[in-house]
């Protein structure tokens, strides 16, 4: 099968199409066979380990010191088709058409097949919306789910004032959807370009951090999710209501260091953003969309061989929502 292949850190360019073997399922996992997949800033973060060092060594301990062992071929979100599933294999069948993200531990989603346990601890697995195409469904599982699970960890409430800052990426336009159904008034702050897009899926408010500093502007907020980390920690922490909430989902040492102190001490709490992904919040997910309440935002779409120009593409930090990578098979394959 047709995979890329991760052959070293660095660029884009490291990057590889290659034939690699078709995998077998087990006899709890079933084999997809991938229409689309997406590339993430995540992906891009993993590629280079461009990262704080603190996260950056224990990523080479577990995926490999020198060049990737572990972990060969990126890839996080899919949508595709069941092709076989193994003997034990109880909720799927084949040609159920399903959508899934494999998570950090395993990724490998750049490819034209995967075997994906039936249930796991790392990953979600379901059937995908009925409504939506695999492009559109590729965009969903990775985004969405860290989108979800930060808005319950921050106990956005009907009613509450809400601030997502980079709002227009591949979590925060998921974070607006579902900040507007649980019922809060949503402030998205992102660049000038994404601000018509912000509003059409639902934002109240919009802040183009180009020309404004939003910790400077004097609203309060019940819960400020800032998904980059590159928003003042005290200017954010000023904002916030009492027992207000501040999620931090990419933190720097010294933002973590000062927010487990400032939370010691104040009704406000500063949280760490750490996704927990699971299946029952992936239907969750799936029946939001069947209920016209939530959509992809896709900013562009790639053939998978033209996988280093859409990383090239994602590392320039501009991307609308999504970037979705396509998949061809050949009909013998």
């Amino acid at each position: 099968m047709k995979a890329i292949v991760w052959t070293k850190y660095g660029p884009p360019e490291v990057l590889q199409l290659k034939e690699v073997e078709k995998p077998t399922p087990k006899d709890n996992e079933v084999l997809v066979r991938i229409y689309a997949t997406t590339v993430t800033a995540g992906d891009c973060e993993q590629r280079s380990l461009k990262l704080p060092i603190w996260y950056a060594l224990p990523m080479r301990a577990y995926v490999g010191l020198k060049r990737p062992k572990r972990i060969t071929i990126l890839g996080m979100d899919l949508a595709g088709e069941i092709e076989s599933v193994g003997k034990d294999v109880k909720r799927f069948r084949k040609g159920d058409q399903v959508f899934a993200s494999t998570g950090f531990i395993r990724m490998g989603t750049y490819a034209e097949y995967i075997c994906l346990p039936e249930e796991s601890k790392e990953g979600a697995l379901a059937i995908k919306p009925a409504n939506m195409t695999y492009e559109e469904a590729a965009a969903v599982p990775n985004g969405g789910l860290e989108a979800l699970c930060f808005l319950r960890q921050g106990n956005v409430q009907s009613g509450q004032k809400v601030l997502i800052n980079g709002a227009g990426g591949t979590i925060g336009t998921f974070a607006v959807q579902l900040a507007k159904y649980f019922g809060a008034k949503v402030t998205g702050v992102d660049s000038t370009g994404k601000l018509d897009m912000l509003r059409s899926i639902g934002a109240d408010q919009v802040i183009d951090y180009t020309q404004e500093d939003f910790t400077k502007m004097g609203e309060t907020y019940d819960f400020i999710l800032d998904v980059v980390g590159k928003s003042s920690f005290s200017g954010s922490f000023r904002l916030l209501n009492q027992n207000g909430r501040y999620l931090i989902a990419n933190p720097g040492l010294s933002q973590m260091v000062r927010g487990r102190w400032t939370s010691m001490i104040s009704s406000k709490k500063v949280i760490f953003g750490a996704a927990h992904l699971k299946t029952e919040d992936l239907i969750f997910l799936k029946e939001l969309i069947e209920a016209g309440r939530m959509k992809s935002v896709i900013d562009r779409i790639y053939p998978l061989e033209q996988i280093v120009e859409a990383h090239r593409y994602v590392d320039e930090g501009h991307k609308k929502g999504n970037v979705v990578i396509t998949v061809q098979h050949n009909n013998n394959t």
